[in-house]
């Protein structure tokens, strides 16, 4: 992608993310994008086939930019989620949640988040398939690969709820211990 795509790009998650912060998403409209975006709807749909596509690529640039973050070598991330974090996935994770970077959270906790929630699980389980080994110890050997990243993922899941149902008052840190603690 050259410079001046990634930039529409960039522009066009920030006009998304930043009416997130306003708006419920199934309130936003594509014209309300492109107006904040100051791009051409023409020029939305060369980047996003539809709204929920949009949606979905938010939630992969999350996990691209965690994916990229596992490299040997640190590299500076191109993504719209900005860090240098070099602990565990999980807690990288808990960290982009608690700060709310592009409203992610707001995402997650929101009444219409189904669409969402199912990009999120996609990419969180295709994360944990490379965590498992963080696991190992715990699971049973009559338990099939698939089911235990599963489980993994959807106790992750589960441990934001909690988080976001009492306020985020435990650090990024804490909540990391219990979601360890729980699988």
């Amino acid at each position: 992608m050259d410079r001046r795509q990634r930039k529409t790009r960039e522009a066009i998650f920030s006009a998304f993310t930043l009416l997130l912060s306003k708006k419920e998403f199934d309130k936003i409209t594509v014209g309300e994008i492109i107006e904040k975006a100051d791009v051409g709807r023409a020029t939305f749909y060369a980047h996003f086939e539809t709204k929920d596509f949009l949606l979905k690529e938010l939630c992969e640039e999350l996990f691209c930019h965690i994916f990229d973050s596992l490299g040997d070598t640190p590299v500076p991330h191109r993504h719209i989620f900005n860090c240098d974090e070099h602990d565990s996935v999980y807690l990288h994770l808990f960290r982009h949640l608690y700060k709310n970077d592009n409203h992610i959270l707001d995402l997650l906790s929101s009444r219409n988040n189904e669409v969402f929630l199912r990009y999120f699980r996609e990419n969180l389980n295709k994360l944990t398939q490379t965590q498992l080994p963080l696991f190992s110890k715990r699971k049973d050997e009559k338990l099939p690969l698939d089911f235990w990243a599963n489980h993994v993922s959807y106790t992750f899941i589960e441990t934001v709820r909690w988080w976001v149902d009492n306020g985020l008052i435990e650090s990024p840190e804490i909540i990391a211990e219990y979601f360890f603690l729980a699988v």
